[in-house]
């Protein structure tokens, strides 16, 4: 069977100690800033990579988190390109992954983010990709 290709490039993967914890909590947070505001700028694909790195080099206990906005991330990503199983599925897993830190975490309000993907889904459950961008 063949291989996916990872999205991430093999140089930008995150080592982690044994443990799973970050090799850098400032780094972690700074890849954590980085993705809001390239979802803010709508630069979707970019925000993706900079929160894959945050997940993983993130404690397990944070793993959802930060997989969950890469799930939001890769979402309007894929409403972008048209596709819009892959768009309802990945705010499916946004909603499932988030909601376990909801109403906020790390200073981000989870509830508002959880809202937007809800009314993100309805809209495409008709049938449509005209999603607003997100308000993070």
């Amino acid at each position: 069977m063949a291989r996916k290709k990872r999205s991430t490039p093999a140089s930008r993967i995150v080592a982690i100690t044994g443990e799973g914890n970050p090799l850098s909590k400032d780094q972690q947070e700074q890849w954590l800033a980085r993705g809001l505001d390239l979802i803010r700028a709508g630069e979707f694909f970019a925000a993706h990579e900079e929160l894959e790195l945050a997940w993983r080099a993130a404690p397990e206990g944070e793993r959802d988190f930060y997989q969950g906005l890469v799930h939001v991330a890769v979402a309007w990503y894929q409403a972008g390109r048209g596709n819009r199983v892959g768009c309802d599925r990945q705010l499916e897993k946004a909603a499932q992954r988030l909601a376990l830190y909801a109403p906020s975490h790390r200073d981000v309000d989870i509830a508002a983010i959880l809202e937007q993907v809800r009314a993100a889904r309805t809209v495409v459950a008709a049938g449509s990709l005209a999603l607003e961008p997100p308000r993070l």
